[in-house]
């Protein structure tokens, strides 16, 4: 259920996001965002913040999600053909993508992803190693060398 409820608060921030910069800015219709939103949702939340989050930390993973947002972004914008510049586009909806995703790992280090989770990453690896002075034989302190 924590899941559910981190799952819209993503789609629903997305939402705003996307319609905001894509729908008002370069012409894309609201069933347009509605879908983007959904893949690009499904998509970031498994990867990044499944995967990558609890493993890595919130910077590695935020922008394992803006390049996530960008590739999906721009498949999108380019196979709608909205605008000329799609680069343009593509590139500030996956920094509002991005920005926002800052927040929302914050949120879901917190509230939702549970210490016992985090993956072997997370972990402090603590080897130890013995070494003594025993590796070979050598001549006592007192005795001298000849030359």
């Amino acid at each position: 259920m924590k899941h559910v409820s981190a799952l819209l608060i993503k789609f629903i921030a997305s939402l705003v996001l996307l319609y905001l910069i894509l729908g008002l800015m370069y012409g894309m219709t609201f069933g347009e965002v509605f879908l983007l939103t959904a893949v690009l949702g499904l998509a970031a939340y498994v990867i990044g913040d499944l995967l990558i989050l609890p493993r890595t930390n919130n910077t590695l993973a935020t922008v394992a999600d803006f390049f996530i947002a960008w590739l999906i972004i721009f498949m999108f914008v380019e196979g709608m053909a909205v605008t000329d510049n799609i680069f343009t586009a593509t590139t500030i909806a996956a920094l509002a993508v991005g920005l926002f995703e800052i927040f929302f790992h914050r949120y879901l280090a917190n509230q939702i992803l549970p210490d016992d989770e985090k993956g072997p990453m997370d972990r402090q690896l603590q080897y130890q190693t013995e070494i003594s002075d025993e590796l070979g034989e050598q001549p006592p302190e007192n005795e001298k060398f000849d030359k």
